[in-house]
């Protein structure tokens, strides 16, 4: 005898293979996406790191620059030092600190002043020992990134960063 009740069962196993398939693919996809993006983020913060790093060290040796030719001659020096207007797609603010606001940076004991470096969309801030002869500025000392002017007031005896204008 045959059976004939082969119509409910029929095609169930494809469908729920499709189904199964398909779930199991958007699964994957999301979780390479946000992997993607944490990545990305990873490597973005990396990259504004170093890249301080590298703005912050040319700009202490312009500032030990400044210093050196002060000492040198007693008189009033300015310097403009060029320098790129971001990092890693964010902006970012330059200040020189007194050693007293130094402790906080990593490798730095607050016995020397330093240049902090801020960027503003990358929770990355980086600071660069500075030994000066000068005193630093009590005005404030803080400038966005681009050109900046370290300049030496022979009567103040203070070193103090503004913004070139260019």
């Amino acid at each position: 005898m045959i059976r004939s009740d082969h119509t409910t069962d029929r095609g169930v196993s494809i469908a729920l293979t499709h189904v199964l398939t398909i779930g199991i693919t958007t699964i994957l996809i999301a979780m390479l996406l946000v992997s993607g993006s944490t990545m990305l983020d990873s490597q973005t913060e990396r990259s504004a790191q170093t890249s301080l790093e590298t703005v912050g060290e040319r700009l202490a040796g312009d500032i030990d620059n400044v210093d050196r030719i002060a000492a040198a001659e007693d008189d009033t020096v300015t310097l403009t030092a060029d320098h790129p207007r971001s990092v890693a797609n964010s902006g970012y603010t330059v200040e020189l600190l007194e050693e007293d606001d130094c402790d906080q940076g990593p490798l730095l004991d607050g016995q020397t002043d330093c240049v902090r470096l801020s960027a503003h969309d990358v929770d990355v801030t980086v600071y660069v020992p500075v030994t000066l002869d000068a005193d630093v500025a009590d005005d404030e000392n803080s400038v966005t990134g681009g050109s900046v002017e370290i300049s030496y007031d022979s009567e103040d005896g203070e070193i103090q960063l503004t913004e070139a204008n260019r």
